[in-house]
């Protein structure tokens, strides 16, 4: 009789534990939980970091798509805000865009009439906002860019005419500043300050000096602690430049912060998956070691298109910023960032004539080292930066007729070279969460818009274009769209059938800004019948590509 009482009160025991347990761990799921509000509407800030998110197993929490900026329209603010006040107490972390919620997404931090009083409530209102202790909370902002020259409406309407005279204004600015202009240059600021109109100076000088006092408040809410980490991005930019001289000043105001709380980072699209990833390995007590891995020439010391810093200070900058180490050899590293960057650092955009489809000596000895690691199974993420806004022909090419390609755990070669690592970076310590399956197809993605699309299908499609007097269509598809929807599709798929990873591959694409400059692959799902490994006298073979010629 004993012996029964003692049986059932084992049991008893027993299911209570399994209970408590398996309480446990549905608790545990339910916390990795992140709140996200990308800065807008663009699949490399919202959809893809998404898909990333939640393929390595985590749940995400974003708004709805219409509350979100758009090339044309600024995001809802009111909308926004009260979705953010009723979700972020529910959550681990929260990841925000700061420019989504005070000017309404990146186009309107250039382009917004808000008045000083209006950014400063809406500072006030992230300062009050109420977080469950428990829950960590990271921002990010922009520094407003400074482009040599831009069409499309995403600036002022003036700048499309007078934005060469205000860039060189600004590096004038930027060098007088540092105490290093000439006379001959001081002169050229006067010129510039007499002759430029004078409405439209004072509104780029307005708006930019808005951005930075809201800049210097965010930082000073890092402070105090509102953000547990909070970073700023450089949009596009160069050595000299206003962008390059506010964040000298901003940096030197909060020299005193260190960069476990507060960076000002090269680039602004790749914040919102570095800060999730960043998020997640706090969440975790991860510092991910990475080791990067540059291509033979001039590599760390390349200062790329739209930066003003080399890859060698950014890189590390970056790796820090997404909560991971900088390691100096494979050996010791959880992920090997390979960089393939210009051989001798001059950077072009992926649609010059010079991005063929051939590999340099240099570049086939580097392919061939990568594969040795890959086949010894290291977790290698790829950041193609040789060219700007697309894929390294020549260099994808080899590495994908030599099998190696899909051996990546993840690929990246997209807008800025600073845009590009970050992700590569995101993506290489998100690579052991993420299922082999669930990597090619993140791969796929990425290979069919950065290198088959941008460096391909847009080259094609912009000299057609310029050709017939066309050229306004590139920033406004409109009536065209359709017809160069369908032009995109033919050479990307034609592209698709003739490498291993993207053979079988079904997808539509949709240009979601109305403009030539990025494409969002949809729909994409992959045949696995399909998918092939090439025979060892296939990978001798030049597969079907386009042909360039003026």
């Amino acid at each position: 009789m004993n012996k029964l009482r003692l049986f059932k009160t084992f049991i008893t025991l027993f299911s209570f534990i399994l209970c408590v347990l398996s309480g446990t761990a549905a608790l545990a799921k339910e916390k990795t939980a992140l709140l996200f509000i990308p800065l807008d509407n663009r699949p490399v800030c919202f959809s893809y970091p998404v898909k990333v998110m939640e393929a390595a197993g985590y749940k995400i929490y974003t708004p709805p798509e219409n509350l979100l900026a758009t090339r044309t329209s600024a995001a809802d603010t009111e909308k926004l805000w009260k979705w953010l006040e009723s979700r972020a107490e529910k959550v681990d972390a929260a990841v925000i865009s700061t420019d989504a919620l005070i000017y309404g997404g990146l186009v309107a931090s250039r382009t917004h009439s808000l008045t000083m009083a209006n950014l400063e409530a809406r500072v006030k209102r992230l300062r009050d906002l109420q977080v469950d202790k428990d829950t960590r909370f990271y921002g990010f902002s922009t520094l407003m860019r400074t482009p040599r020259e831009s069409y499309g409406n995403v600036e002022p309407e003036y700048y499309s005419n007078v934005g060469p005279a205000i860039y060189r204004y600004s590096q004038l600015s930027d060098k007088s500043d540092l105490h290093a202009e000439t006379l001959l240059e001081d002169f050229e600021v006067g010129a510039f300050e007499r002759n430029l109109a004078k409405d439209h100076l004072k509104d780029w000088l307005d708006r930019r000096n808005k951005n930075m006092a809201i800049n210097h408040q965010l930082a000073m809410l890092t402070r105090v602690g509102r953000f547990d980490y909070f970073a700023i991005g450089k949009d596009d930019n160069a050595p000299l430049s206003h962008t390059h001289m506010e964040a000298r000043k901003i940096s030197l105001n909060n020299a005193y912060l260190s960069d476990e709380s507060f960076q000002i980072l090269p680039g602004v699209d790749q914040l919102g998956l570095l800060m999730l990833t960043r998020a997640v390995n706090d969440l975790e007590n991860r510092t991910p070691a990475v080791c990067p891995l540059y291509v033979e020439g001039v590599g760390p010391k390349t200062i790329p298109q739209y930066s003003d810093m080399p890859l060698g200070k950014s890189v590390p900058e970056q790796i820090v910023a997404a909560g991971g180490k900088i390691v100096y050899s494979p050996d010791a590293a959880d992920v090997v960032l390979a960089i393939n960057t210009p051989a001798d650092g001059t950077m072009y955009d992926s649609t010059n004539l010079s991005n063929q489809y051939y590999a340099s000596p240099a570049n086939k000895r580097y392919i061939v080292n990568l594969g040795k690691m890959l086949e010894k199974g290291a977790n290698v993420s790829l950041a193609d930066v040789a060219f700007s806004n697309g894929g390294d022909n020549g260099f994808m090419n080899e590495m994908s007729l030599r099998g190696f390609t899909d051996k990546l755990s993840a690929y990246n070669g997209w807008n800025t070279a600073d845009n590009t690592v970050g992700f590569a970076i995101a993506q290489g310590m998100l690579a052991p969460r993420i299922a082999k399956e669930k990597q090619l197809m993140l791969m796929r993605e990425r290979i069919l818009d950065d290198w088959y699309y941008q460096s391909n299908a847009r080259r094609l499609i912009t000299d057609e274009l310029e050709k017939n007097k066309k050229s306004a269509y590139k920033y406004t598809l409109n009536e065209m769209m359709p017809k160069i929807k369908k032009q995109a599709l033919d050479i990307i798929s034609r592209l698709a059938v003739n490498y291993d990873i993207t053979a079988g591959t079904k997808f539509d694409v949709v240009f979601p800004w109305n403009r030539l400059f990025e494409v969002d692959i949809v729909k994409l799902q992959q045949d696995k019948n399909k998918f092939r490994s090439r025979s060892r006298s296939a990978k001798g073979m030049l597969p079907d590509v386009p042909v360039y010629s003026k």
